[in-house]
């Protein structure tokens, strides 16, 4: 075992120990296990929240894109401080309402704001599946990691393989309180090693970061702008950023409900929404690391994705290339274990509906098990690209986003049960054929956003539908009786 392998190894175990033995006994509710008993404060919510700026995508998936596409990868910057902006207001209502009501999960709110059942079972069943390409993501991206770093393919799928038996461990146990514990190491990490990557790669290859700019102007001076036609135009561009932007601002991606509901009180919420943003900027890190690969010869010779490790192998000691690939592996396993968690308790409180407590947890615990065996089928039978699984995810999930905004823009629903559920089915359809429907393949969209045209397609079909129900019955849609007085605090 090589020197690297046996740090990285060390730092996933230290990774599950800090999930498994911060907690002295296993979550005993489902409440608890899921929304920590909502009593996190601002700092472990921080951690929870921001856990979703740095996953595998970010530390892999944003070097190889910047690689591929020159300046077109800084669209993943703007979009999270503009959510940010959005979810500053969102995210509170929704933890109000949700404190009152007993919100435990995304379904859980479209079940009870829309009194539809239906609703909260269909929205839930989305999440599941436009989820499991983010697991898979994650888990695929680790054995990437300890792949390139060692050069084995074989100690790449071991350490998948590992991971996910850690994962599942450590989530059984401890539920959110430990991907909560599991998280401050993770972002503690990661800080440090950008901050040296960000030094050493560009000083190693380039003379540094100011020279860097030069060299791919006098080489590849197509890299520095966003091009007019090809993949990475600017319709892609901007149709990207905006599929983006509306499925974190809308709440749209379900394990990012656990965090909120968990938070003690509001102020949290809106304190994380000022400075999260802040802290995604750190982004441009992993981005000047892929522009440094531009302009070295065979920086992707393993794909775009390999860029990061390929140019830390390069510039740092094997000691110092584990603790790089420890940080990555933090960013697969603590994303992961939200990810799981967040579609174990949709399916345990809002597609089987259990009527017991145990029962609901044994439900929760078996997904959870299922839901990464998965994963981890399809990461090593299928792996994809991880740019394209991320968009695959947001632009799926970025469905959600009307129906929420009908649900919270006044004292009911601005459109039915049926008609959301019509322009979510319809909005869900078109992205799975632009992303499928070409033998398997992705249909020619010039670029735009599978995602922004399902939404277009969701938002036309709901409003219609509304109408033509309006029409039929005369009314406009009644107030919910349950969630009433809710509504009336929240608004």
């Amino acid at each position: 075992m090589n020197t690297t392998l046996a740090v990285s190894i060390a730092g996933m175990l230290l990774i599950a120990g800090l999930g498994v033995f911060g907690s002295r006994k296993p979550a005993a509710s489902l409440e608890e296990w899921t929304v920590g008993g909502r009593r996190f404060g601002a700092v472990t919510t921080w951690f929870l929240q921001a856990g979703e700026v740095y996953t595998t995508f970010t530390f892999l998936g944003l070097a190889g894109l910047a690689y591929a596409s020159g300046v077109g990868v800084v669209y993943a910057l703007p979009y999270l401080p503009l959510a940010y902006v959005g979810m500053y207001v969102i995210a509170p209502i929704v933890w109000r309402i949700g404190k009152d009501r007993g919100y435990l999960t995304q379904g859980d709110f479209f079940a009870d704001r829309y009194g539809s059942r239906m609703l909260g079972t269909l929205t839930a069943v989305l999440g599941v599946v436009f989820l499991l390409p983010y697991l898979q993501l994650q888990i695929t991206g680790l054995g990437l990691v300890v792949e390139l770093a060692t050069g084995s393919s074989n100690s790449g799928t071991a350490s998948m393989i590992a991971a996910s038996v850690l994962i599942v461990g450590f989530v059984l146990w401890s539920g959110l309180g430990g991907v909560a514990r599991a998280a401050y190491l993770k972002d503690a990490l990661m800080v440090i090693v950008l901050i040296v990557l960000v030094i050493a790669i560009p000083a190693h290859y380039a003379g540094g970061i100011g020279d860097i700019t030069h060299k791919i102007a006098d080489t590849h001076a197509t890299k520095l702008t966003v091009a007019d036609n090809g993949p990475f135009d600017r319709t892609w561009f901007f149709t990207s950023m905006i599929t983006s932007l509306v499925s974190v601002m809308f709440m749209t991606m379900p394990q990012g409900w656990p965090a909120v509901l968990s938070a003690k009180d509001e102020r949290a919420l809106r304190h994380n929404s000022i400075w999260i943003p802040f802290y995604s900027a750190s982004q441009a890190i992993p981005m000047i690391i892929g522009f440094t690969g531009i302009v070295v010869a065979g920086a992707a010779s393993g794909g775009g994705s390999s860029v990061l490790l390929h140019l830390t192998n390069g510039a740092l000691p094997d000691w110092a290339v584990g603790i790089v690939v420890t940080a990555a592996a933090a960013c697969a396993m603590v994303p992961s274990a939200a990810i799981v968690l967040g579609m174990s308790s949709l399916v345990a409180r809002n597609i089987v509906r259990t009527r017991t407590e145990r029962a609901g947890l044994m439900v929760n615990h078996t997904t959870v098990v299922g839901a990464v065996a998965v994963a981890l089928f399809l990461g090593i039978k299928r792996p994809d690209a991880l740019a394209n699984l991320l968009l695959l995810t947001y632009s799926g999930l970025a469905q959600m986003a009307p129906a929420l905004l009908y649900a919270l823009t006044g004292r009911r629903p601005f459109v039915g049960a049926i008609p959301a559920a019509a322009g979510i089915v319809a909005g869900e359809a078109v992205v799975i054929w632009l992303t499928f429907g070409n033998d398997g393949h992705a249909v020619d969209t010039n670029n735009i956003s599978a995602g922004l045209i399902g939404l277009g397609v969701n938002v036309a079909v709901g409003l219609l539908a509304e109408g033509i129900r309006r029409i039929a019955r005369g009314t406009a849609p009644a107030p919910e009786p349950a969630a009433q007085a809710a509504e009336k605090a929240a608004v």
